[in-house]
């Protein structure tokens, strides 16, 4: 069965669970309607189903190649991202004083998770994009917005980041390449970066290179840094060099890769002396001289919560596969014998629980992936600077969380996906493995899991005591009280217990930190760091998924009796892992005594 966009669950959250009518209100976004939304959704996911869900298993099968420094994507992928551009897809979360179309970050979020649920390798190509737009939005030149915007938001250009280097890879302070500056304003860079995504391609006319390096006469490691625009093609006349000339940027190799191997993963040299400008790749400062990192982290925290949204669209197409087959194989009896033998998987109680903690990850991550998009959307547009800078703080403190949680459950969702499937989750015709495959490097690259966690923890949690940590607890525990409010349902006094847990859990865990920092033991601090980040994304999912409970507690459609049975089901199965996790933490002192031989 060909991948449908989870639309019921969509509406739902837009309708019931974030507050879209607080996002209407705000100054500029008079036009936007629930109505508009689900108008804009409803055709991009006619867009997607017709167009992207093709090329999902056609791309692992055919992958790019490069030949004569030239790339040519998988079959399907040029077409489909001309009809992206034509079509206007590209500008749809920007705002409109740059070109763009203003719709939301919200809709931006859920556009970007229903393509990548599609094709995960093709929607990288534009997630990435949308990572530069925002780069050139927020610290380019006026002269700099003028050039490149238009060209990257209509779909005609595309964008990339280039950070990593063979003995640089997270540690970007032993970065090696050089940018030299010229008479004439611009730069010569010359180095080779490596997995650039989309480094080389031929869906665009041109690509534009955001390149950290360094001067000359820099100093020493990230203070040394700067960031530098590098078009493939010139994007204006430069000197003796016409607008369109080939600049010396190429495409050296291409990484054979385990999984999502339709995008295009390019070593990158710069100034091979191969373009038609000279030895030296041409390239322009954005921003200010070494501050190319903190300029960076626009693109990369841009970037971050996108591969978010590309863990849950891929735990929600392992998840449609697996209720598919469940629904359709049938094998053994029913444990009741209500039901004549052979029954559908789905009904046998383990397969139920594969299927339900799919389901509860999935649909949780969903929840709390929309919220932290609503977040930024209220802090781009609220007028008062107090609550701006509240939304502003919220949304940076869920930002690695919803990375981090998102691309770790997703490796949970894609297994039980296959094991769903039993022998034939073994076999690639079936689709299911790529699932596995395509997943497994959300949670490294973009920051792997440990540098969310530590980002987390060391740039947010610490430096206030664990105040805005606590504070994310008001609304959770607002939302328990409702639910204890209940005592004539039993599924939701089910829910407002285990949910108090969490809460409990949740807030010991941040206590124990701060106490553990201020005692001077980051080796017990960072032991838990990665345990309170999973922590935080199993609370906050609870949290999204005991507010849906309330909403369908009354409710006998099919739709919310699947959804409060799901929310059930995440308070009894999901949530007790934060109890796991804060005793992990709590005994990160004792465990510090012991470390790992080394």
């Amino acid at each position: 069965m060909s991948y449908r966009v989870p639309r019921s669950d969509i509406h739902f959250l837009l309708e019931h669970i974030i507050d879209t009518q607080a996002l209407f209100d705000l100054p500029g976004n008079e036009e936007l309607s629930l109505e508009l939304f689900h108008t804009v959704l409803d055709e991009a996911a006619r867009f997607i189903e017709q167009e992207v869900v093709p090329l999902n298993q056609v791309a692992d099968l055919t992958p790019p190649r490069l030949e004569n420094g030239q790339v040519t994507t998988s079959p399907g992928f040029k077409a489909a991202f001309a009809n992206f551009a034509q079509a206007g897809w590209q500008g749809l979360q920007h705002e409109a004083d740059i070109g763009g179309q203003d719709l939301s970050k919200l809709i931006g979020a859920i556009f970007g998770e229903n393509m990548s649920a599609a094709s995960a390798a093709f929607a990288l190509c534009p997630l990435l994009t949308d990572s530069v737009i925002e780069t050139f939005s927020e610290a380019g030149t006026e002269e700099q917005k003028a050039i490149y915007l238009p060209a990257m938001l209509e779909g005609r250009w595309t964008g990339t980041m280039n950070l990593t280097e063979s003995q640089a890879g997270s540690d970007l302070s032993m970065v090696k390449t050089m940018a030299t500056p010229q008479e004439d304003g611009s730069y010569r860079v010359q180095g080779e970066k490596i997995f650039i995504s989309y480094g080389e391609h031929d869906l665009a006319e041109n690509i534009v290179h955001l390149v950290l390096a360094r001067t000359p006469d820099a100093p020493a490691g990230i203070r040394g840094l700067s960031l530098f625009i590098v078009p493939k093609f010139l994007a204006h006349d430069q000197g003796e060099y016409k607008k369109g000339a080939r600049n010396d940027v190429y495409s050296a190799s291409l990484e054979h890769k385990m999984g999502l191997r339709g995008s295009p993963t390019a070593v990158m040299l710069y100034g091979d002396n191969k373009g038609e400008v000279g030895q030296g790749a041409i390239g322009y400062l954005i921003g200010e001289l070494n501050r190319g990192l903190e300029y960076m982290f626009i693109t990369m925290n841009a970037a971050r919560y996108a591969i978010a949204l590309q863990g849950l669209a891929v735990a929600d197409r392992a998840l449609f596969s697996a209720q598919a087959y469940a629904a359709e194989r049938k094998q053994g009896g029913d444990l009741e014998r209500k039901l004549p033998a052979p029954v559908a998987l789905h009904h046998h109680p383990d397969v139920e629980r594969m299927l339900q903690t799919m389901r509860a990850l999935t649909e949780g991550t969903r929840a709390v992936a929309y919220y932290a998009a609503w977040l930024k959307d209220m802090a781009r547009k609220t007028t008062d600077q107090a609550q701006r800078q509240q939304y502003q703080t919220w949304y940076e403190f869920y930002v690695p969380i919803v990375k981090g949680f998102a691309t770790e459950m997703v490796n949970e969702v894609s297994s039980l996906g296959v094991q769903v499937h039993g022998g034939m989750g073994f076999i690639e015709e079936t689709g299911v493995a790529q699932y596995m495959r395509d997943c497994r490097v959300f949670s490294i690259y973009e920051g792997t899991t440990a540098i969310q966690a530590n980002d987390l923890i060391g740039r947010k949690l610490v430096r206030d005591q664990g105040q805005v940590a606590l504070s994310i607890l008001e609304p959770i525990r607002a939302c328990q009280a409702q639910l204890t409010q209940q005592t004539d349902h039993p599924a939701l006094t089910l829910i407002a217990e285990r949910l108090e847990q969490g809460c409990e859990a949740y807030e010991k865990a941040v206590r124990t930190l701060v106490e553990l920092h201020q005692a001077s033991n980051p080796q017990a601090v960072y032991l838990g760091s990665v345990p309170f980040l999973m922590l935080s994304g199993v609370l906050l999912g609870a949290w999204k998924m005991a507010q849906s409970a309330l909403v369908c507690a009354n409710l006998t459609d099919d739709f919310s009796q699947q959804k409060l049975s799901t929310a059930v089901f995440y308070a009894a199965h999901i949530l007790p892992r934060a109890a796991m996790y804060s005793s992990a933490i709590g005994d990160g002192k004792l465990l510090s005594l012991y470390p790992m031989p080394k």
